[in-house]
């Protein structure tokens, strides 16, 4: 049985990197009991795999990883097991089982991810800024300088753009997540900052990630679902 995680990261957790959030749950899973399938060789290892991974600092509504498992558990009993091992600023919201394959892994389907994006006490801009969303989204191409560990490069980011607007009291932003063309919510706020004239400050934002969706349309008409809509639950 193939069974998709969805899990909440919040509090301190959010200090804890996506390797070490890998470590963490290999040891939960096996504090829960739950039959984990291990690969074989001289070094096997637990048969997981996380989906886009989440900034250090940032917190998540919408985190995914695919477990396999030996046996068929019910996905309430998935839910119930993992959630009475986790530590304060996990939560697992729900299990669903998803059809085997490689296409069909976490990271594999990744295609956006939504952003709550909200600025820091006195390290807001100085100019009002709700307005000006619109102007900025407005454009036909918003070119970028991407850093690498080896060179630059300049990119087009306007295509990576879904939606951005004002809510609640912050930025919300639908992004491309993809592996290829993965854009992250502190490029596009440092990026419509200077756009206004304003240099963005250290540590200015505070980053939530909502959900993280799959594409099911076409080229020319995307079709975003969230990550645990491909999946079923069991009894």
């Amino acid at each position: 049985m193939k069974v998709r995680i969805k899990f909440s990261k919040t509090g301190h957790m959010k200090f804890v990197g996506h390797l070490d959030t890998m470590r963490y749950f290999q040891k939960a899973i096996r504090r829960s009991g739950l039959p984990a399938a291990f690969s074989g060789g001289y070094s096997p290892h637990m048969i997981m795999s996380f989906a886009a991974p989440l900034g250090v600092g940032a917190t998540s509504q919408g985190e995914y990883f695919d477990l396999e498992l030996t046996e068929t558990v019910a996905t309430d009993e998935i839910e119930r097991r993992l959630n009475e091992v986790m530590t304060e600023g996990v939560t697992v919201s729900s299990a669903r089982k998803v059809e085997d394959g490689k296409a069909s892994t976490a990271m594999a389907l990744v295609a956006a991810a939504d952003y709550l994006v909200r600025f820091r006490q006195g390290k807001g801009p100085s100019a009002s800024w709700q307005e000006k969303i619109t102007a900025f989204t407005a454009q036909e191409e918003i070119i970028v300088t991407k850093k690498t560990k080896r060179s630059e490069k300049t990119v087009d980011i306007r295509p990576f753009i879904y939606q951005m607007q004002a809510c609640e009291d912050g930025i919300f932003l639908k992004l491309t997540s993809a592996s290829s063309n993965y854009t992250k919510p502190e490029l596009v706020m440092d990026t419509f900052l200077r756009w206004m004239g304003e240099e963005p400050l250290p540590f200015a934002y505070m980053i939530e990630r909502r959900e993280v969706y799959a594409d099911i349309g076409t080229d020319e008409t995307p079709q975003f679902v969230p990550l645990e809509a491909l999946g079923e639950k069991v009894e």
